[in-house]
């Protein structure tokens, strides 16, 4: 589901002040995300560059080639797979590692259906290649579980899992390098944009950027109430619950216009520096920055 008002926003923004790089945490490789962007109606002009966890695992995977690679997920990652000469395999029989691009069928499946199998491999001492750290994504009114989530109970099992996207440094270091050759853009002062308080905020805060965190994505439950409001101090809570601090306190937004509103004000403070602004792929977030004109922060409000 594409959002109208934060695709106008990045149009505009992209338009009149500087590019927009989009990092998801999609197992597919650039040209399969970007037809799916364009299928659920995300403007080409909304963006200037895409950067996906597929590619950055990619080089995961050419790595541990030809395996075999026991292989986890549905039949519609398989382009992950092109070009690199790694070997799948359906059973653990001869496997030399694991690669997890979700569950086979994320409509019925839960992590638990795994931890058979994941016994097995664990004594055959396998290592996980994930190729999407995500741990849940919100389908219309339903939350899917993701390939992050079978990584976490592998891990908390014993096994070894490497993974390259959002928060893991490797994607954020390829979407500089994709902006720099695509744009020739300086890397500035970067805001990046996301619902999701381990892949988003925590991958923002290693690298030292500012984060927009808009609470009414995949973590709304218990964060809006029945009337649409957004209550602050439940945001709060959470925030420290979760361990990861914001930078300076936290702008929240609950809607599309807290993004537009936000966006604007992001951009009137750098009007005259032109630096990029990177936006996570859900455009949904709550914020903290330190830009020059926008106003000091309390600890936590709603925008």
């Amino acid at each position: 589901e594409a959002f109208p008002a934060p695709c106008e926003a990045l149009t505009r923004f992209r338009r009149e002040r500087g590019p927009v790089v989009l990092i998801s945490n999609s197992p597919r490789p650039l040209g399969g995300f970007i037809d799916q962007l364009r299928s659920l109606g995300v403007p080409d002009e909304a963006w200037s560059v895409v950067v996906t966890s597929g590619e950055a695992t990619r080089a995961l995977l050419a790595e541990r080639a030809p395996g075999p690679a026991w292989g986890l997920g549905p039949v519609r990652d398989a382009p992950l797979y092109e070009g690199l000469g790694v070997e799948l395999t359906d059973t653990l029989e001869g496997a030399k590692f694991i690669s997890r691009t979700g569950l086979f069928d994320d409509d019925i499946e839960t992590p638990q259906d795994y931890r058979a199998r994941f016994q097995t491999a664990l004594a055959m001492g396998l290592e996980m290649v994930c190729a999407n750290p995500d741990l849940v994504v919100r389908r219309g009114d339903k939350l899917i579980w993701c390939s992050g989530a079978l990584a976490q109970l592998y891990e908390e099992m014993g096994g070894k899992v490497v993974m390259a996207g959002k928060p893991f440094a490797a994607i954020y270091e390829l979407a500089r390098r994709r902006a720099a050759e695509a744009i020739g853009h300086p890397d500035g002062r970067i805001l990046a944009i996301g619902d999701g308080l381990p892949p988003d905020v925590k991958g923002a805060n290693d690298q030292g950027l500012d984060c927009l965190f808009i609470a009414d994505g995949i973590h709304a439950e218990g964060l809006v109430d029945a009337a649409g409001r957004l209550d602050a101090t439940a945001v709060a809570a959470m925030l420290a619950r979760s361990e990861i601090a914001l930078f300076n306190g936290a702008l929240v937004g609950k809607t599309a216009g807290a993004f537009q509103k936000k966006l604007d004000a992001f951009a009137t403070a750098k009007a005259a520096d032109r630096s990029g602004i990177t936006c996570h792929e859900n455009l949904l977030s709550s914020e903290a920055d330190r830009f020059t004109g926008i106003e000091p922060f309390v600890p936590v409000r709603e925008i």
